[in-house]
């Protein structure tokens, strides 16, 4: 698969996963391209766990309030280093930003799915602290997101995408009608 091709297949898949082994070397593979994302200022502030216990991602599962997910074999969770880069300026989200995007398309590369879950974690400081505990994360670092990994059960309902010429332009940003959703 070339670089477009998996830009173009990478979907947020919220399904089912078969009960399929992710390997070991896989999983590694998705970590490998995480950390080999840029970093602003290169302060590296992305640290990233692989999950390919049974026993842990069942917990994952309960913590998260996913018994959708008790067939996964893998995940991987994202965690940011919450220090300025440069004088007193943040890119931890810019950096692990770029870090999911570039697992996510390892994943669709691997011939797998996930789906960049943050929002469930980030809002609710509880959980947060629970996936603290559960992966010993030390004081300094936030536990940010989620990426399930694995093999669809079905496929996924893909995002439909507004045209090119709506949302991007050359040497001057086309003023346009303001359309909310």
């Amino acid at each position: 698969m070339t670089l477009f091709e998996a830009i173009a297949e990478r979907y947020s898949y919220r399904g089912a996963y078969k009960n399929d082994t992710v390997p070991r070397e896989d999983l590694k593979k998705i970590l490998e391209a995480g950390l080999a994302a840029p970093s602003g200022c290169n302060a590296q502030t992305t640290y990233l766990v692989g999950i390919d216990n049974q026993d842990t991602l069942k917990k994952v599962l309960t913590i998260l309030g996913k018994q959708s997910l008790s067939s996964l074999s893998a995940g991987i969770f994202v965690i940011s280093h919450v220090i300025p880069s440069y004088k007193d300026t943040y890119f931890n989200i810019q950096d692990y930003s770029a870090a999911i995007e570039n697992m996510l398309l390892t994943i669709t590369d691997l011939g797998y799915a996930s789906c960049w879950i943050e929002g469930e974690i980030t809002t609710d400081k509880e959980r947060q602290r629970a996936f603290s505990e559960l992966l010993e994360v030390p004081n300094g670092y936030e536990v940010v997101a989620f990426l399930p990994v694995g093999i669809p059960v079905s496929p996924g309902k893909r995002a439909i995408h507004k045209a090119f010429d709506e949302r991007a332009f050359f040497n001057s940003f086309k003023k346009i009608k303001c359309r909310h959703r």
